[in-house]
């Protein structure tokens, strides 16, 4: 081995004089590297020596620690409280589609009771069809929109959730004045049916948002599709 692939000596090891060196020359470093007391042992007092008493910093930290984790339990049962809720909203749904009693019951309440019971401002029946007339579709209370729209609005998504929107007067009709944020539901109804969602529309700007659970709503896509096949009897 030469001189040239001889390995360098290590450095000497950092001093006490070292360190107060370099805290003295970097005064913020605790501030930007507050996890560095982790390693210490602060001096329960300073005595006549001019030493900093870190009792309070490290008593504030974990103040600081223990606020932190009632903010985050708090948030979690919120959350949890919410989901539940939900859950309880979609099931209550779910049983008023099944104990309709004729076909335009159901259209009905769809269009009407349904977003009440979901607390939202409004919901929507939409169909693509050629012209004013819906293939096994005929009844009120369903809004018509040209073929391709849905596609155009979906692209690859079942589910698809806006906040901060202004309402889409297609969809939502006198109502979009008051539509902020919104949920659209793919309803694939039948292959001998056109293309359909269900919307949903809210004056609160954020009670949808990208990024939120889609189960529980897509669970509500599913059930109506299926009851939809079984009032026109069409098979999937």
């Amino acid at each position: 081995m030469n001189d040239s692939q001889t390995a360098q000596p290590l450095s000497d090891k950092l001093t006490e004089d070292d360190v107060l060196a370099f805290l003295r020359n970097n005064p913020k470093f605790l501030q930007n590297n507050p996890e560095a007391c982790d390693y210490l042992s602060p001096p329960k007092n300073g005595g006549d020596k001019k030493v900093a008493d870190f009792q309070s910093f490290m008593i504030q930290r974990l103040k600081d620690d223990k606020e932190k984790v009632i903010e985050s339990t708090q948030e979690i049962v919120e959350n949890a409280r919410s989901n539940m809720n939900n859950q309880q909203r979609i099931h209550k749904v779910v049983l008023r589609l099944l104990e309709a009693r004729n076909f335009e019951e159901f259209i009905h309440f769809i269009t009407t009771d349904l977003s009440a019971l979901l607390d939202t401002d409004i919901s929507v029946l939409v169909v693509e069809s050629t012209g004013q007339d819906i293939p096994n579709i005929h009844t009120s209370g369903i809004r018509v929109l040209p073929e391709g729209t849905i596609d155009e609005w979906m692209g690859d998504k079942n589910v698809l959730l806006q906040s901060d929107i202004s309402g889409i007067e297609a969809i939502y009709g006198g109502g979009a004045t008051l539509v902020r944020s919104q949920a659209l539901l793919r309803v694939d109804i039948s292959l001998d049916t056109p293309p359909a969602i269900l919307a949903f529309g809210s004056r609160d700007p954020f009670m949808f948002e990208d990024g939120q659970a889609v189960d529980l709503v897509s669970f509500l896509a599913g059930v109506t599709e299926r009851c939809f096949r079984s009032w026109l009897n069409l098979p999937l």
